[in-house]
């Protein structure tokens, strides 16, 4: 799994003070097991943002956070992660929309569509359980002790 870089893109950045030290706590935490990029993307409208993130994404299969999508158990998420890496994935895209989410074009091209959960989550929120999710995810696939179940 470790030769899996991660591309974690954001329409903004954590504003509120909680979400910026979530943020940096668990990006940095997941730098042990992977390489990983962060890009911040802007946009006037949600097709500017979603294009945006398109560009940003590059050839890289992109994975949008999306109410509408599967959902994973950790363990579910880490085995993801890790069929990734086993066929040969060299970076996944994981990308959080602005305010009105991703455009349908955006969404029916992506690799995969990842639902947190049934709740709606403030942006600043869901960034951090992003970065909590896929360290997580890694230290199961590491197989330490951080998820104990």
């Amino acid at each position: 799994m470790r030769g899996v870089r991660l591309h974690l893109i954001t329409v903004g950045e954590p504003k509120l003070a909680y979400a910026r030290a979530g943020w940096d706590e668990y990006e940095k935490r997941l730098r042990r097991y992977h390489k990983v990029q962060v890009t911040r993307v802007t946009g006037k409208t949600q097709a500017l943002e979603s294009e945006a993130v398109r560009r940003a994404a590059g050839g890289a299969p992109l994975v949008l956070l999306d109410p509408r999508g599967r959902q994973f158990t950790s363990e579910g998420l880490s085995a993801y992660l890790d069929a990734q890496g086993v066929a040969g994935v060299g970076e996944l895209a994981f990308a959080i929309g602005g305010p009105d989410g991703h455009t349908d074009e955006l969404r029916a091209g992506a690799h995969l569509l990842w639902g947190l959960g049934q709740l709606t989550l403030p942006h600043d929120l869901a960034m951090v359980v992003l970065a909590e999710a896929l360290y997580r995810a890694s230290t199961i696939s590491a197989g330490e002790p951080y998820h104990r179940g």
